[in-house]
């Protein structure tokens, strides 16, 4: 007999706390999955409030507002006929579980508790949640009384139990429980579970995608199996972008999967698959079935009477895919690009508001906006939601997008703001790249602002400031500087505000900043400059990663004006100019390539290391400097990042999108006050330059260990630190 059967996955663009929303993208789901023959269907992870709610979780009203939409969802005609999982949080014996709830025709089976939280990474889980430690065990879980007047059930059961049908069981494995060692598909595959679904709330990292794929296959190529993985996808509020990748795996290959990026609220994939499969495959592993045989203990079952399989159903069998990865530069085009979709669609704003300053940073910024616009009008073809969202942001009922280049016009604004110290290249090559991208350009000389602030300062004081190459102070300097950027923030967001007024338009224009993850890291910004804006697509992202993205957006996107950015020197044009040539690159005055910059970001965050491992670890890697250079680079950089941390909490939200973000809101957390010192540190540092130079004369870093290093600039003269010293 073939016990064949089509299951479904789900990939939903879930909003926190929109509990009618999620309703009803559940429900659509739902609907598309039994349009594909499903007779499963599983979702994301806290599908009905959203993962994102936070300390909302601790809020009796929140697992009310979830008991209410899940009895909806139960009522539903759209609902019957399918077994369906969704996930919420339940509060039993007073702690509150991250479950799934399952049910069949309106009867609720089997409430799942999370077994093991998360609290890595972007993820703090035990703050809000309980883990389900009675592992093998269930419980009788009397129901809320208005689901008992509506549905006439008045008990089920929660705990760690499979879903056991007339031809088949169904185990459960919550997002992290995948991630662990102790993974929960190997006990319930011993305990022959040949369906195991996972409910996740992934989020996107750069070169991440492989990771869970890679994690599905394994599982089930090692215990065999059909496996269902859900994951979400969007921003639902927050800084990270849900990854989407659900899929159906079985025996080690997959068989079915949802987009990583989509515009798509709802996308469902499904699979049919012959269940006599698992069976011989994990047959044919002796040792696992030597595990499987003095296993001792097994799942408390749950039993309901109902057939997964449909042996005349003519459905064909699913057949292995291949899965093909996005590039890194692919992702830093669409990942940023969709999370600033969510952003924009659900903040109800008009479009965005960009300062354009010709280098590659805000030139990023402009280019994940205008992949956006591609993304608009291809998704606009397939999708009304999609096409509604967009008219109401331009506010036209009757719009339909068919040009990206239009769309860029109606919903993208970039200004070069210039001042005295600015050059006519990088004027230059703003306005061809708004002329290429097609966005609502304008040009505003804020000279006279400057002067106008520094005469109020002069009229207060009886002082004037000036530039160092004037004679003026490193303060003087600084603060000279640290003026023009803060007014282009303020000039930003007046302009953000008013520029739609002046087109007639209704609403307000987010403001889009383009500080990326090492400026962050070394605090080579302004605070309160335009750094500062509502969101940043790339403030997650590497000078290195943008430099890439770049070169491939130019051929990608047919932009021939990144040609000239991409070669351009970085530059913040705050110094006086030479002759009208630029006299201040970024590199030089921080003291650090990008390259190191992330070398060394990564060693601090991914690595977990301090001045002194950092240092050891890269006396291996920079085999091209001695060990006097390393620890100078070091030294350096530890006392720019404990200098300029208190700028991480004003950091403007952006895609999380790099392991090493410095992002204080929750990723990197970290005091903000530091002593710049690092005496111990450094002292440590020291000692193990005295000893290698004392020990390698012809070791491994040549005959010249002592060679002296080129001195580095001070950090109280870095002219974009806005330290207050």
């Amino acid at each position: 007999m073939v016990r064949k059967t089509t299951v479904a996955v789900c990939t939903l663009n879930q909003w926190a706390m929109d509990f009618e929303g999620n309703m009803n993208r559940i429900l659509q789901s739902i609907q598309s999955a039994k349009a594909a023959g499903a007779r499963y269907r599983g979702g994301p992870e806290l599908e009905i409030p959203g993962y994102t709610c936070e300390d909302h979780f601790l809020e009796s009203d929140t697992v009310t507002h979830s008991w209410e939409v899940l009895l909806a969802i139960l009522n539903s005609p759209i609902s019957q006929d399918i077994i369906v999982d969704v996930g919420m949080p339940v509060v039993h014996r007073s702690c509150t579980y991250n479950c799934r709830v399952v049910f069949y025709n309106k009867n609720i089976l089997l409430i799942r508790p999370k077994t093991l939280l998360c609290d890595d990474g972007n993820y703090r889980e035990s703050r809000w949640f309980s883990s389900w430690r009675k592992i093998k065990q269930i419980e009788e879980f009397r129901l809320p009384q208005f689901i008992t007047n509506s549905t006439g059930q008045s008990t089920t059961v929660i705990g760690d139990g499979v879903i056991a049908t007339q031809d088949t069981s169904i185990g459960f494995e919550i997002c992290e429980e995948l991630w662990n060692p102790q993974s929960s598909h190997i006990p319930l595959s011993f305990d022959g579970v040949e369906i195991i679904v996972n409910s996740s709330g992934s989020y996107m990292e750069l070169r991440k995608a492989y990771v869970t794929v890679e994690l599905v296959k394994s599982a089930t190529f090692k215990a065999g199996g059909c496996y269902l993985f859900n994951n979400l996808r969007g921003c639902d509020g927050g800084r990270v972008y849900f990854n989407g990748c659900s899929c159906i795996a079985l025996n080690g290959q997959i068989l079915a999967k949802t987009q990583q990026f989509s515009l798509l609220d709802v996308e469902v994939a499904a699979a049919t698959v012959d269940l006599d499969d698992v069976s011989s495959y994990r047959n044919s592993t002796r040792s696992r079935c030597y595990m499987s045989s003095v296993e001792s203990q097994a799942y408390p079952q749950v039993k309901v009477d109902v057939f997964m399989s449909v042996e005349l159903s003519s459905a064909s069998l699913s057949f292995p895919i291949t899965w093909q990865y996005h590039t890194p530069e692919e992702e830093i085009a669409l990942g940023p690009a969709c999370w600033l979709w969510d952003y924009l669609r659900r903040s109800g704003q008009g479009g965005f508001f960009l300062p354009l300053s010709g280098g590659i940073d805000s030139a990023s910024s402009a280019v994940i906006i205008y992949s956006l616009c591609n993304l608009i009008v291809q998704y606009s073809q397939i999708s009304d939601e999609v096409l509604d969202n967009v008219r109401k942001i331009v506010s036209d009922p009757k719009y339909c997008p068919t040009d990206a280049k239009e769309l860029c016009g109606r919903i993208f604004f970039t200004s070069y703001m210039a001042t005295e110290n600015s050059s006519s290249e990088t004027k230059m090559r703003a306005k061809q790249l708004a002329h290429q991208i097609g966005s609502y350009h304008i040009e505003v000389n804020l000279s006279a602002a400057v002067t106008a602030l520094l005469n109020v300062f002069s009229l207060v004081t009886g002082m004037k400031p000036r530039f160092s190459v004037h004679g003026g102070s490193p303060r003087e300097c600084l603060a000279l500087q640290n003026v023009q950027a803060r007014i282009r923030m303020v000039m930003s967001y007046l302009l953000a505000q008013l520029l739609l007024w002046a087109r007639g338009r209704p609403g307000g224009l987010l403001v889009v900043g383009s500080a990326n993850v090492d400026e962050a890291l070394r605090g080579y910004m302004t605070k309160y400059d335009c750094s500062s804006a509502d969101v940043n697509p790339i403030g997650g992202i590497s000078k290195t990663d943008l430099r890439s993205f770049i070169c491939y957006a130019k051929d990608r996107y047919n932009l021939s004006s990144l040609e000239l950015i991409q070669s351009a020197p970085a530059t913040a044009e705050l110094l006086p100019l030479s002759e009208g040539t630029i006299v201040q690159t970024d590199e030089a005055e921080m003291g650090l390539t990008y390259e190191e910059l992330s070398c060394m970001g990564r060693l601090r965050k991914s690595s977990r290391c301090g001045p002194l491992s950092t240092f050891n670890k890269l006396i291996h890697v920079w085999k091209n400097k001695t060990p006097q250079e390393i620890a100078e680079k070091v030294k350096h950089f530890y006392r720019c990042y404990a200098l300029n941390r208190h700028k991480m909490t004003v950091l403007t939200p952006s895609v999380h999108a790099e392991s090493y973000s410095p992002d204080d809101n929750r990723y990197d957390l970290r005091q903000f006050l530091y002593s710049i010192s690092w005496r111990w540190q450094f002292s440590a540092i020291d000692k193990q330059v005295q000893a290698l130079s004392s020990s390698c004369t012809d070791g491994l870093f040549g005959t010249t260990p002592t060679v002296k290093s080129r001195k580095l600039k001070s950090i109280n003269s870095d002219n974009k630190s806005g330290v207050i010293v």
